[in-house]
């Protein structure tokens, strides 16, 4: 294994490339420095440094339960609330009522295979990633209970694989996209809109299967 000890040259040029006896990972903080393997996918897996943003960007270290999070070597599919297909690709990440705040990192949607984004129940802000939209696996999306605000972002309207999608008690403005469904008889799409509401400008949903009004 290359020793945790690189991660302390911050401003060194790394250079092992041609060494075929190195073990990977590379140490996880080694993959965000000046490192000629930044880009081997073993070295540095590109689902692990997404995860890493995530974490960083939902302020983990003051997560409820971070097991595992940013170890340098094990695996992320060993990290508390990921969950991994047999071909080491994170397909779940539920990390509800886990003490997560900050803002949702827009690298989430380099989780390419993901299908369940679960992270209700937690202290959430800012605006929900135009990003999230390119993650065309995605079957459950659930945000509610945090403090997602400004505009629903339009991308939204990609995810035709979507069975349930849950954004009830954030500050959401503008108006729900259509959404391409497949499976439009089997889906249950739950947020704040409609009126009366708490807000100058509620959500405008059309195709909610329930709007919750919080007065």
């Amino acid at each position: 294994l290359i020793p945790e000890d690189f991660v302390q040259f911050v401003d060194t040029y790394i250079h092992l490339r041609g060494n075929p006896d190195i073990l990977h990972p590379a140490p996880l903080m080694l993959c965000f420095q000046k490192f000629d393997l930044g880009n081997d996918t073993e070295m540095c897996p590109p689902e692990r440094n997404a995860l890493k943003e995530f974490y960083e960007s939902a302020k983990g270290q003051d997560w409820t339960n971070s097991t595992m999070w940013m170890d340098p070597y094990e695996s992320f599919c060993k990290w508390h609330g990921v969950t991994c297909s047999k071909t080491n690709h994170t397909v779940e990440v539920n990390l509800t009522n886990n003490a997560l705040s900050g803002t949702l990192s827009e690298h989430i949607a380099d989780l390419t295979h993901l299908m369940i984004l679960d992270l209700a129940d937690n202290d959430l802000m800012g605006s929900i990633p135009k990003e999230i939209g390119r993650l065309s696996k995605l079957v459950r999306l659930r945000l509610p209970y945090n403090r997602f605000g400004g505009e629903m972002p339009s991308e939204l309207k990609n995810l035709s694989e979507l069975e349930l999608a849950q954004f009830h008690a954030n500050r959401i403005s503008g108006t729900m996209p259509l959404l391409d469904w497949d499976n439009q008889e089997q889906s249950s799409y739950i947020t704040d809109c409609g009126n009366p509401s708490d807000f100058e400008t509620s959500l405008n949903c059309t195709e909610c299967s329930m709007c919750c009004k919080l007065i």
